[in-house]
């Protein structure tokens, strides 16, 4: 029997029993769909991640005082303590390393900020004009803080958008005075609208200097260093030369962590990957439950077709060719399946697209083959023992339906 003359066999025989055909075509794309959608959503949460680092800056190194290794956490937050705490002075000399492109260093905290009757809760950050580019923020109106010693405590903020529409609502606020703690600034700038990145929203934070913010929290002592290196090719030397400098600066004590935006963003990489993996693993199962069904199905329908069977085999067809037929039918099936799968989860992955815009869900084209690859595997696999036991039949014995 040639080639084409199975498949066209195999395809009137699933042409007679549409509803058997479409339930088990269904199952399979039922599997196929799942497996698409959650790798569609797995890579659009990895997709959201790399985004979100992306925005945090470019070459982008961060110092933290403390060592992560000494208490298997971050560094600091088990104790509240570190060897010995980073200061301005230290950002000061990271920032004369040769392929350092801009330091700004960093302190962060609440207070309460207002303007005549009208006040809330923000979040401030105290740093220098440096931040500005590193951490790629945007302004709305006016200026940053202005170049000049880090040391400077210039009473001068910047408002986050939210932060500008709650106290002058649509007044211009460049020029106009704000209460921060104990302490009156003259607002010079605002931020444009940038919301949440990787779970802080600019829009409620307040930027003022460093040397301001630390009078403020009352402390000598830096939350943070970011770093910008010269290229991405810089990064591994600014790292290395950013830790030795410190440990000369500390007295030989190696006591703070030095972490880049690569190492961090691989390790997410390699996670959100596994995730992806897991539940597209997971979704798969679904596959083999339809393979089952395929099985159980094709076993059934050999015991109803042992005449046509036994006709086949008295007109000449082999045993070979009675198990290509059935192995074709089951290929078939699962083929028309995984396409309905395909189809089904691109649509799911549009519409969930629609809901939520801020994960870029694409299935991975990888994801599309495997899910398709598997579900025609698990049917030609299920339908194997079906088809060995029709292929094995004696066609005397089934024209006589013994």
């Amino acid at each position: 029997m040639r080639l084409a003359d199975t498949f066209a066999l195999a395809w009137g025989t699933l042409a007679q029993q549409p509803r058997r055909t479409a339930l088990i075509g269904l199952a399979m794309s039922i599997g196929v769909g799942a497996v698409v959608v959650l790798t569609a959503l797995g890579e659009g949460a990895r997709g959201y991640v790399l985004e979100q680092f992306a925005g945090l800056g470019t070459n982008l190194i961060i110092v933290i005082p403390g060592r992560a290794e000494t208490t298997g956490a971050a560094p600091g937050v088990l104790s509240g303590e570190t060897t010995r705490d980073l200061t301005l002075d230290d950002a000061d000399a990271v920032a004369r390393i040769a392929w350092v492109a801009a330091v700004a260093p960093l302190n962060v905290g609440a207070a309460q900020i207002t303007r005549g009757s009208l006040g809330r809760e923000a979040v401030l950050l105290g740093s220098t004009a440096p931040l500005l580019t590193i951490r790629h923020m945007h302004l709305g109106l006016g200026h940053f803080l202005p170049p000049g010693p880090s040391d400077q405590a210039t009473p001068v903020c910047v408002l986050g958008d939210k932060i500008r529409a709650e106290l002058f609502g649509n007044a211009n606020p460049l020029g106009g005075w704000v209460r921060i703690g104990d302490r009156r600034f003259r607002v010079i700038g605002t931020l444009a609208a940038q919301g949440q990145q990787m779970g802080f929203n600019t829009d409620e934070a307040v930027v003022i200097p460093v040397a301001a913010a630390q009078q403020l929290f009352n402390t000598p002592s830096l939350f943070r260093i970011l770093i910008e290196a010269r290229g991405r090719a810089a990064v591994p030397r600014v790292k290395t030369e950013t830790l030795a400098l410190l440990k000369t600066r500390h007295e030989g004590e190696e006591d703070v962590t030095v972490i880049t935006q690569d190492a961090v963003l691989a390790t997410f990489d390699r996670i959100l990957t596994a995730l992806t993996l897991a539940v597209g693993g997971i979704a798969a199962i679904s596959l083999g439950v339809a393979g089952v069904l395929i099985m159980n199905v094709m076993l059934v329908s050999v015991a109803q077709r042992r005449a046509e069977i036994g006709l086949l085999k008295a007109l000449g067809a082999s045993g070979r060719s009675v198990r290509a037929l059935f192995l074709a039918e089951a290929g078939l099936i699962a083929t028309l399946g995984a396409a309905g799968g395909v189809a089904l989860g691109l649509v799911a992955s549009f519409v969930l697209g629609r809901v939520y815009p801020q994960l870029p869900i694409v299935p991975p084209l990888w994801a599309v083959a495997a899910a398709v690859a598997t579900a025609i595997l698990a049917g030609l696999l299920f339908a194997w023992l079906p088809a060995r036991r029709a292929a094995k039949l004696d066609a005397a014995l089934s024209l006589s339906r013994r």
